[in-house]
């Protein structure tokens, strides 16, 4: 239609201005969509036929008391000396469930996360693709390279979840005992511990996506590093409050393991949006 608004994007690939109208827009953004669903959709069936081995060795493996994390921070402990101190106490959990649905149910959806967390990379390059577009020269010549530095910092956080986070988050829970007269029995559901493993995981993965959150808003100008410093104190709390969200374990010890790499990653964040203020600030005076 002649009243329809459009929107101009300079393509890297092309000299030439593409017009795309509002549906055209959709219909792109549909095709990404579409794409992005069949790939997770591929991951996640895989996921499934595998389903066993995945729980048995992947799922399951940080609630067992030979997991790598267990062995090896009690030889680091023994390496420096340190006796048994780094050595958690031995860990079982029996896992039970109250629904008939419930071990399928719980494929369905560690199939599902998997998918999830190893498409990543895909999915964000979609995401990418749609938004790229619209970008000047400039804004691509500051973006390269942002799907390798995304999905690096999404995969260390949840590598740190799975690998330091839950470890400590189950041990503690499973050794975690409420009276002295054994009235309770402690038989969490498999649905709960694969919600807890989940949480940590993702939220671990989201969270050290902080220093790409900083550079992107340092290039547009909506924070400095001035203005992270200022703030620094309020951001340790709100990093500290983030920390006991992310952890479902009361225990201080897990929080303290959460907080400390972002209370680090906030800092990288201020590094970063120096380093931008003063290349822009070059540039400013090279234009004056």
């Amino acid at each position: 239609m002649a009243s329809e608004k459009k929107f101009t994007f300079n393509r890297k690939d092309s000299n030439k201005k593409a017009e795309m109208s509002f549906v055209d827009h959709l219909e792109a953004l549909r095709w990404h969509i579409v794409r992005s669903g069949l790939v997770w959709l591929a991951v996640a069936i895989v996921f499934f036929v595998k389903i066993d081995w995945i729980f048995d060795h992947v799922i399951f493996a940080p609630a067992q008391s030979d997991f790598i994390t267990y062995s090896g921070l009690c030889r680091l402990g023994h390496f420096f000396h340190l006796g048994d101190a780094l050595c958690m106490p031995p860990i079982n959990i029996q896992l039970q469930g109250n629904t008939i649905s419930g071990p399928f149910m719980a494929a369905i959806s560690i199939a599902m996360v998997g998918g999830l967390i190893v498409a990543f990379p895909y999915l964000f390059w979609e995401l990418w693709l749609f938004i790229k577009p619209a970008l000047s020269p400039k804004e691509l010549k500051y973006s390269r390279g942002s799907i390798f530095w995304v999905t690096l910092c999404f995969f260390l956080g949840a590598l740190f979840g799975y690998f330091l986070l839950a470890p400590f988050t189950f041990n503690f829970l499973a050794n975690f005992s409420l009276g002295t007269t054994n009235a309770y029995k402690y038989m969490p559901t498999l649905d709960d511990y694969i919600d807890t493993l989940n949480e940590i995981v993702l939220g671990c993965g989201l969270s050290f996506e902080l220093p790409i959150v900083a550079y992107v808003l340092a290039k547009i100008g909506l924070v400095s590093a001035d203005f992270l410093r200022k703030y620094r104190k309020y951001a340790f709390v709100i990093i500290l409050i983030l920390a006991a969200i992310i952890t479902p374990s009361p225990d201080w010890t897990s929080q303290i393991i959460v907080a400390v790499p972002l209370l680090l990653l906030y800092e990288i964040s201020v590094f970063i949006a120096a380093r931008v203020d003063k290349a822009n600030k070059e540039k400013d005076r090279e234009w004056s």
